[in-house]
């Protein structure tokens, strides 16, 4: 019989046997990368592509009908900020923007309030407001243009002459578009979000004498902050983009009065000035101000859930 020392030196000298588990473990992985290249080609040609084109465009000399001529860093930023129309419209988008987000998600809240619990009526009235959602911008952009223009019945009858003629009527006359528009898309953010809440939180409010505004202050909202900071995100990112409904109704005007920075971008682009290494210029920075917003918004919401 082999003593245990000389069993131990054998085990030893043998040589080491491939374990099997380790190409077990290697097909998960490859098949974690097969599911996600579709998206990773779908990201590189689509977004990481053109940033980087549209970035060597704006250190060069590029017109929109001579093509590239040659570097000229950093002319196309200086020319940037020293558009006459740059300042105004940065200011009309934030104006836009925090209008459009504090009522579209105030009544946004409050309609998913409203349809919370499940019935015949309160599934009619989510579906009515979810109709909308379904049209895109553009088409309800020229809906509502018909709706403004002097010629359309219900102003004639109401003895208006245009919602589009002066600046603070062009504001509101766009941010009542979009409110209808996406007002019911965010209610159904929010109330996926009011619905899993459990019910114990509320009954156990209930059984502790909380009233109704102190379960919605102390209990709805802090457990609806990941919903809220969602939509947060997407309608500001949205509102800083817009262009589609101002293009649509004021072009503009009046008087450049609405003129958001990325329908600045197409008209240094595409109208007037020709020039598609300004227009890149102004499209990295607000890029980059995007990337800015949208971090500032994650660690706000990170921190507020730590």
């Amino acid at each position: 019989m082999a003593s245990p020392v000389s069993t131990l030196e054998q085990q030893r000298s043998s040589p080491a046997v491939p374990v099997k588990g380790s190409k077990r473990r290697r097909r998960p992985k490859l098949t974690g990368w097969a599911y996600a290249a579709p998206t990773a080609l779908f990201v590189l040609i689509f977004f990481v592509v053109p940033v980087i084109l549209v970035a060597r465009m704006s250190v060069s000399d590029w017109g929109l009908f001579t093509g590239d001529r040659g570097w000229n860093a950093p002319e196309n930023y200086q020319d940037v900020m020293d558009d006459r129309l740059l300042w105004p419209a940065v200011w009309f988008t934030i104006k836009y923007t925090v209008v459009t987000t504090v009522i579209l998600l105030g009544l946004a809240l409050a309609l998913a309030l409203l349809v919370q619990e499940s019935s015949r009526w309160t599934g009619i009235l989510r579906s009515s407001f979810l109709v909308p959602s379904a049209l895109g911008l553009a088409s309800a952009s020229l809906l509502f243009y018909a709706l403004y223009s002097p010629q359309s019945t219900p102003l004639g009858f109401l003895g208006i002459d245009s919602f589009l003629g002066t600046p603070n009527s062009a504001l509101w006359s766009t941010v009542a578009l979009i409110v209808w528009r996406f007002a019911g898309f965010y209610m159904l953010l929010l109330l996926v979000g009011l619905q899993s809440i459990s019910d114990d939180v509320y009954e156990a409010a209930r059984l502790d004498g909380a009233s109704r505004m102190q379960t919605f202050r102390h209990i709805t909202v802090p457990l609806l902050k990941p919903s809220l900071a969602l939509c947060a995100i997407l309608c500001v990112t949205g509102s800083l983009l817009a262009f589609d409904q101002f293009y649509i109704l004021t072009k503009g005007g009046p008087d450049n009065s609405t003129i958001t920075i990325v329908q600045l971008v197409y008209n240094m682009a595409f109208y007037g000035q020709n020039n598609l290494g300004r227009a890149a210029a102004l499209s990295i920075l607000i890029l980059a101000v995007l990337l800015v917003v949208n971090v500032l918004q994650f660690r706000g919401l990170r921190g507020r859930e730590d």
